[in-house]
């Protein structure tokens, strides 16, 4: 087991030619789940797109599963993201075919190719988030809740050492947020490492973990208290 998932140093983040988050250094060990939080426009996403290869890293050091980000080239992406789970905000579920259907596009895209396997993982993932029963409908049959369900299904499919989410529960209401965050919780409990943007702080309150703000161009860790 790596000592970190990630590792930055003196990090700064640009987009396109402008400077966005600068001086960040920290890192982010096994089993941690780590909120990212800052008003909308202090740099959350693209933080987050940075981790996960969209943003390439210019400036400073960093590692995230066994990945330098400075080094990172188009053609290793596919692979960073294979050992990551991306959970957005949008789901981003294809409307044109079931539940199942999306989660084995995504498998038959990352290289499984036994149906047997991939319909157990399928069963698998969709039980973790308490889904099992959904595969055969389309994701308009579904509440924004279960959507975001799946979409964390999605994330956990190919055993992902890092889970980057995203503002997953920015598009749901205060109930249906704290039952996608109970699912988020269950996973972190079980070993895996979360990273989770967002701006909702009553969540924050609720289920309190190490917080990083992004303030000014800076990221710097806050007490829970004070937030």
């Amino acid at each position: 087991m790596p000592e970190s998932i990630l590792k930055l140093q003196d990090v700064a983040i640009f987009q396109a030619q402008n400077l966005i988050l600068s001086n960040i250094t920290f890192e982010v060990k096994p089993g941690e789940f780590v909120y990212i939080i800052g008003k909308t426009g202090s740099g959350k996403s693209s933080f987050m797109k940075t981790l996960y290869g969209d943003l390439p890293l210019k400036q400073g050091y960093g590692h995230v599963v066994d990945f330098n980000l400075k080094t990172l080239q188009e053609k290793d992406i596919p692979f960073l993201r294979r050992k990551l789970g991306i959970v957005f905000q949008d789901f981003k579920l294809l409307s044109d075919r079931n539940i199942n259907n999306n989660l084995k596009f995504v498998l038959k895209a990352t290289g499984w190719t036994d149906v047997v396997k991939m319909d157990a993982k399928i069963e698998e993932v969709l039980d973790k988030v308490g889904m099992k029963t959904k595969g055969f409908k389309f994701p308009h049959e579904l509440s924004g809740g279960e959507q975001q369900r799946i979409a964390i299904a999605r994330a956990l499919l190919n055993d992902p050492e890092l889970i980057l989410a995203d503002e997953p529960t920015g598009n749901l209401d205060p109930q249906t947020s704290v039952e996608v965050m109970k699912v988020l919780q269950e996973i972190n409990e079980s070993g895996r490492t979360i990273i989770m943007a967002t701006h909702d702080y009553a969540l924050i309150l609720k289920y309190p973990h190490k917080t990083i703000k992004c303030d000014q161009g800076k990221m710097f860790e806050v007490i829970q208290k004070a937030v």
